[in-house]
């Protein structure tokens, strides 16, 4: 059976391969090359693709995953935080834009209805591309993220009242009072649903999964939760993309959040990039080039106008001057809710083809640059304060700044480096986390077995619950910025993906294994280790160092021996045949004297109720008395005159020899007991 929307896929991601090559070679972002893509295959272009619906369809799943992943990153808690942006900043932002292009709308001619609606969909900005980018350098929690986030998510939830508005423009009546008090009334159950999964079934869902064990499971629960939510919000008339962005702070509540993310960022990737072909199969090629000096006229009218909406928005709400310009080069785009409102006004006939043309060649066109100003949002903010400012405001305002930095205290693992990654919390990992914690040195530990996860959590370790073999996961700890990380599991295999995922992140960590076998050191080496420890030699060491301690072979001696055999890889226990010997400046000297504890248990005459000098032990056998324990005290100024009596322990020192002789006259053999 052929499948139509098959070759159509083979055809889109194929060319996309190609042509985003060229543009990372140009040094292009990958958005502009999805978006060519569109252009190129689609029924404007070179007509490569038929299932233009099914493609739509791929690229509304790309938009649900990734305002899930959002939702999952921010948390309710956080968006509680940020709510007055959401209600006053976005409402100020979608009111002002939507005023001033009402203003210019009706000043080139438009009627009123239309002139409105361009105003609904300029004022949208792109939630898809903004995220994506901010996500991407890792300013997601930053005040610009927090800002950003927070008024698009109004536009999302603004888009609904539009929508029932858009006939109503058009002259299509109907209540539509009645029809939004409804809207609002299942807004609000949805959103109580939404509080009581997230607070009593999730979680306890996501347990019960997390101990199977399964990664299919999991990534199944994960994504049916997205999809049902989305779902469940569409069905009451609100954005698929708004239900997955529920449904990510749904999880985020979780302790399991960070999993989730590291599973369907791989689904994300791909169908979010059919949504940028499907916006670049829109535009009219023709169309766009005849008219190419009016259009790019009218983009940076729209990009001026809804910067500057966005500027003062932010400094309404009491914002630096710096953090305005760069929400404005942030959010100054029209966004892909738009299309979706678009599509709308022509069903109403508010939107005639020329000028629909145009709004989707100054969409696009404000989507192509957004990459190229928002990453530079900061310097080009850092340059306009500079040239418009006093040079003593300047100053004053880096003074603030420097102090603000000073007293900003940011979440422990969300602002760690040159810190400690430990990698599994079993015996091994429990003690360096535990001498980590007295040496004051900053760590955070990864574990992925469930119940080993939860007794570390319940015992205050700064543990996240992940798969260190994910590069995602390994990112949120901050591995690229750690100075050591300490790889404390038992699989050969799990530490061998590990160690590759490290070493692609990061090539300055100090990445310390432990190994059950000497046989794996090689290899983990060669994989980027800097020090193995094998378990099976490690535990010879320690061994054989409490035998030499009990040969009375001094400390400094014993440490450069062991010393000497940790860094020249075991080899001197595990060369094969002869047994290997050091260099004679690590060879051991043994002494010919020991120490001994002796208990004075029978009385013969010849120790017991005799003194030190009349029991001849000096002279007889050859024997120091170090000390005497005697009622729980020890006596260590020894006087010859000093009598000995039974149930005294005596330290000793002397050959082993004199001991064992010595040793039958004062200890009970076992047939005399």
């Amino acid at each position: 059976m052929e499948l139509p929307i098959l070759k159509d896929v083979v055809i889109i991601l194929g060319l996309s391969v190609g042509i985003i090559l060229l543009f990372q070679r140009l040094k292009l972002p990958s958005i502009l090359g999805f978006l060519f893509t569109g252009i190129i295959a689609g029924p404007h272009g070179l007509s490569l693709v038929n299932a233009s619906h099914e493609v739509e369809i791929l690229a509304e799943i790309g938009v649900i995953f990734l305002l899930f992943v959002i939702g999952i990153e921010f948390s309710l808690k956080g968006l509680a935080r940020i709510r007055n942006t959401v209600l006053i900043g976005g409402s100020l932002q979608v009111g002002g834009t939507v005023l001033f292009t009402y203003l210019f709308a009706r000043l080139a001619g438009l009627p009123n209805n239309q002139a409105v609606f361009m105003g609904f969909l300029l004022s949208l900005s792109s939630t898809a591309i903004v995220l994506k980018l901010l996500q991407e350098q890792g300013k997601m929690n930053g005040q610009q993220g927090r800002l950003a986030l927070g008024i698009l998510i109004f536009q999302d939830i603004i888009v609904v009242p539009m929508i029932l508005f858009t006939p109503l423009l058009a002259g299509n009546g109907g209540n539509v009072l009645n029809t939004a008090l409804i809207m609002l009334g299942k807004f609000i159950l949805v959103l109580g649903i939404l509080f009581l999964l997230a607070r009593f079934v999730v979680p306890k869902i996501l347990e019960r999964v997390v101990k199977t064990r399964s990664r299919e499971l999991f990534i199944l629960t994960t994504v049916v939760l997205c999809f049902s939510t989305a779902w469940l919000t569409s069905s009451v008339g609100l954005s698929l993309a708004l239900g997955a962005f529920f449904a990510g702070l749904i999880i985020s509540e979780s302790d399991y959040s960070h999993q989730a993310t590291a599973n369907i960022l791989p689904f994300r990737e791909i169908f979010i990039s059919f949504f940028f072909v499907s916006i670049g199969m829109l535009l009219d090629v023709s169309h766009f080039l005849h008219h190419f000096w009016l259009l790019i006229a009218l983009t940076i009218g729209v990009v001026v106008l809804k910067m500057l909406v966005i500027y003062f928005t932010v400094l309404i709400k009491k914002y630096p001057v710096k953090t305005a310009l760069i929400t404005a080069f942030t959010l100054f785009q029209v966004g892909e809710f738009a299309f979706l409102l678009s599509t709308i006004g022509m069903r109403n006939n508010l939107l005639p083809e020329t000028l629909y043309q145009h709004f989707l060649a100054i969409s696009i066109l404000s989507m192509a640059i957004t990459p190229f100003i928002l990453n530079s949002a900061e310097k080009n903010s850092n340059w306009l304060l500079t040239i418009t400012l006093p040079e003593a405001v300047r100053k004053r305002l880096a003074l603030q700044q420097s102090k603000s930095k000073e007293k900003l205290q940011l979440p422990e693992i969300d602002a760690m480096s040159d810190h400690l990654v430990i990698i599994g919390f079993g015996v091994n990992g429990k003690n360096v986390a535990k001498t980590a914690a007295q040496a004051s040195i900053p760590y955070v530990v990864l574990e992925h077995d469930p119940e080993v996860f939860k007794e570390a959590k319940a015992m205050g370790e700064p543990v996240i619950f992940g798969d260190a073999s994910n590069g995602i996961i390994l990112q949120h700890v901050h591995v690229q910025k750690a100075r050591v990380v300490v790889v404390a599991i038992a699989d050969l295999e799990d530490t061998k993906n590990i160690l590759t995922v490290i070493r692609l992140l990061s090539e300055t960590a100090h990445i310390i294994v432990r190994t059950r076998y000497i046989s794996e050191t090689q290899v983990i080496l060669d994989l980027g280790a800097d020090e193995v420890i094998p378990e099976e030699f490690e535990t010879s060491i320690e061994i054989f160092t409490r035998v030499l301690n009990r040969y009375l072979v001094p400390f400094d001696e014993i440490r450069r021996f062991t010393n000497y055999i940790r860094a020249h890889n075991y080899e001197v226990l595990c060369a094969a045949g002869e047994s290997q010997k050091c260099p004679p400046q690590f060879e051991l000297t043994i002494p010919d004297m020991t120490i001994a504890v002796l208990p004075v248990q029978q009385d013969n005459g010849r120790i017991v109720g005799k003194t030190i000098r009349d029991s001849k032990i000096k002279e007889q056998f050859n024997l120091n008395v170090l000390a005497i324990r005697r009622e729980k005290k020890y006596i260590t100024k020894i006087d010859a005159d000093m009598v000995i009596k039974t149930d005294d322990m005596l330290y000793l020192f002397g050959s082993p020899e004199n001991i064992a002789k010595i040793n039958k006259y004062v200890v009970f053999k076992e047939e005399s007991i």
